[in-house]
């Protein structure tokens, strides 16, 4: 079994609805988003998965994420803007176009993270 790995960022404000602190309050993130796909063989060149095409498609996702508020985008009117569910909305969004797409996590700056598998 191979896994790739690739990064992106994106920077976005949002605000965490019912949450008693600070997160309560609009403020942003620069939000780093690591993709893992899972393949068991390799293709007749010897790759896993073209990390050019994850990455194009990675970026795709987060240009319509990027300095935004996120509470105002469709999604997360519906579903509260934090790192978990902005983790399972790139996951989905990504599992569209890239089937070999096994986790994606979301880091909130430097220390916390949260990963989205199915």
């Amino acid at each position: 079994m191979f896994e790739i790995k690739v990064q992106g960022i994106f920077s976005a404000a949002h605000h965490v609805r019912g949450y008693q602190g600070d997160c309560a309050g609009d403020h942003g993130h620069t939000y780093r988003i690591e993709v893992g796909t899972r393949v068991g063989k390799l293709d007749k060149i010897g790759m896993a998965v073209d990390f050019r095409m994850v990455k194009n498609e990675l970026k795709k996702i987060l240009v319509r994420l990027d300095h935004q508020n996120l509470n105002k985008l469709p999604f997360f009117r519906k579903n509260n803007a934090t790192a978990e569910w902005v983790a399972r909305f790139i996951f989905r969004e990504l599992k569209k176009k890239i089937k070999s797409v096994y986790s994606v996590t979301v880091w909130e700056g430097y220390e916390n993270a949260v990963t989205y598998f199915e």
